[in-house]
């Protein structure tokens, strides 16, 4: 193990509550759109860790759009120093894969990408790819790499997930909450599925995490779920912090996170 890598076990342990992971990719995406070297996502790293947030994600996709090597080298140590979880968002392939290797962030999320996506469109198609994330899966697991697999809340996919070797789950809530902002009757079955889906994961032995497009209006059903470990929030915290600030943003969805759970205790 390398002497400048902490073990898992010097990690901050993840508090009982449901844990908030916060996604300061759009952070750099704004400062890509001039080239500048502002706003730094480090900086927002620090502040989002401050405000509340258990842990840090960053996507680095294959066309580098807006989280870059650089940006993981930074966020890999500072998150290190400050004994919080860095959350790698990436694509199965091997260069992405070489990269977790090299940085060996707390955990490394699996997930679809296709280079002319807005996006991450849906979740990662386990039972199609299996060939190649079981690999991947046991290569990043063997680095002590917590590993993470971004799928829809379906039943074929959450046994994929776990005959591969994952250990987390990262339900695509992007559906649901887009159903729920054009008040889609069908938003309904689709927190049901959720629902589902996480008491399936659960049963299969898998953490339980979700994420994409969560705002204030979805993030009370979604963290009402009862098997819930972890929500991960980025687009419209980044967002929201335009008019109100980052720090406040992220502590009146964690406050909204807290509240949720505290009623399903109760």
């Amino acid at each position: 193990m390398s002497l400048d890598r902490p073990s898992l076990q010097s990690i901050t342990p993840w508090p009982p509550r449901l844990r908030l992971g916060v996604n300061i990719d759009h952070v750099a995406t704004i400062r890509n759109a001039r080239g500048e070297g502002y706003p730094d996502p480090a900086r927002a790293a620090e502040i989002a860790m401050a405000a509340g947030a258990d842990g840090i994600t960053a996507h680095l996709r294959e066309d580098r759009r807006h989280i870059s090597d650089s940006d993981i080298e930074t966020l890999a140590a500072l998150t290190r120093r400050r004994g919080k979880p860095l959350n790698l968002e990436m694509a199965v392939t091997p260069e992405m894969e070489a990269i977790a290797l090299a940085h060996r962030p707390h955990a490394a999320c699996l997930v679809p990408e296709r280079r002319e996506e807005v996006t991450t469109e849906g979740g990662l198609d386990v039972v199609m790819l299996r060939g190649r994330v079981a690999p991947c899966v046991a290569a990043l697991r063997a680095a002590g790499v917590r590993v993470s697999l971004f799928i829809e809340a379906d039943p074929a996919q959450i046994r994929a997930s776990a005959d591969v070797g994952a250990q987390v789950v990262e339900l695509h809530t992007g559906a649901y909450c887009q159903a729920v902002r054009e008040r889609r009757p069908e938003a309904s079955r689709l927190l049901a599925a959720l629902r589902e889906g996480a008491r399936e994961a659960a049963a299969h032995g898998l953490e339980v995490h979700a994420g994409h497009g969560i705002d204030y209006e979805t993030v009370g059903p979604v963290a009402a779920i009862l098997e819930l470990a972890e929500l991960n929030i980025g687009h419209f915290l980044i967002g929201e912090a335009i008019f109100t600030g980052l720090d406040p943003a992220i502590r009146r969805m964690r406050a909204l996170m807290d509240a949720a759970k505290g009623e399903v205790a109760a």
